[in-house]
């Protein structure tokens, strides 16, 4: 199994996913950021994979979703699944929206983070190398789980997800843990100059400090860094954030990464659900 300084690594009979420690410390929730071991998808989805619409069969991903959810204390049924279409959209979840996206039909669309307080029910969303953003308010007992690719990332989906905890629940930011799970990081997110422009425009972050120039028109970006400091812009502290030292593209044994196969790979998923 990898080794990280920063997260937990578990096994559950050879099903392997990461957790915070900041997150388990509280006895609060159940959560984990999936790895490619444990599940029974073949081929390129091997093993473990969460996506129903990239070609996987079904069986196989529901079994995937049983066995994650078994593992971590969670009832699988309650899943309710995001609708990624890297905005900054975000929805509040109640009891209506369990099983979507799983079981039932979503009636929403366009969705990047869920936001609950409800106890039992899954949030979940997928990634194959954008930054999982995963939120605890251990004091308004409040969760999120929200998908920052780069175009998240640049329209500040960290910062909308906190605002929406904000004024729906009367979270106070400095109150609120962040764990940024497995993900591309600098020494893999290389991007041409159109997508570093935009990057350079981010309010209330200096360009110097996330990126690497290494000329010809390519740059490499620290997403992880750049999240971080939109959401201590908010008010989050900087040691309420765990950040993964893990890079997805760097591990594509270990995780689904878009970039390391070319886009023929399944999905990881990240789990939050409030005991």
């Amino acid at each position: 199994m990898i080794k990280s300084n920063t997260l937990n690594l578990d096994d559950c009979q050879g099903l392997q996913y990461i957790t915070f420690p900041h997150f388990d410390k509280t006895g609060l929730i159940r959560h984990a950021f999936s790895t490619r071991f444990g599940g029974v998808s073949q081929g390129i989805y091997q093993t473990m994979n969460f996506s129903f619409t990239n070609g996987d069969a079904r069986e196989n991903v529901l079994e995937n979703y049983r066995r994650i959810c078994n593992a971590i204390g969670v009832d699988y049924h309650n899943c309710v699944l995001s609708f990624q279409t890297h905005t900054n959209n975000v929805r509040i979840v109640t009891d209506d929206d369990i099983g979507k996206g799983i079981f039932k039909d979503r009636d929403y669309n366009d969705i990047d983070a869920l936001i609950t307080n409800i106890p039992g029910i899954v949030l979940v969303l997928q990634f194959a190398d954008c930054v999982p953003l995963l939120f605890l308010d251990p004091e308004k007992k409040v969760i999120a789980n929200a998908h920052a690719g780069w175009k998240g990332t640049v329209s500040k989906i960290a910062e909308k997800t906190v605002a929406s905890m904000q004024k729906k629940f009367g979270c106070n930011p400095s109150d609120i843990l962040v764990g940024i799970a497995p993900s591309i990081m600098q020494c893999c997110f290389e991007v041409d100059q159109p997508v570093f422009e935009q990057f350079e425009r981010i309010d209330g972050v200096n360009i110097n400090d996330i990126c690497i120039f290494k000329g010809n028109g390519k740059y490499n970006i620290n997403l992880q860094k750049t999240n971080c400091i939109i959401l201590e812009n908010t008010g989050i502290r900087p040691e309420n954030i765990v950040v993964t030292d893990l890079c997805t593209k760097c591990n594509s044994d270990t995780f689904h990464s878009h970039r390391a196969t070319n886009g023929k790979r399944g999905n990881n998923a990240s789990f939050i659900s409030l005991v």
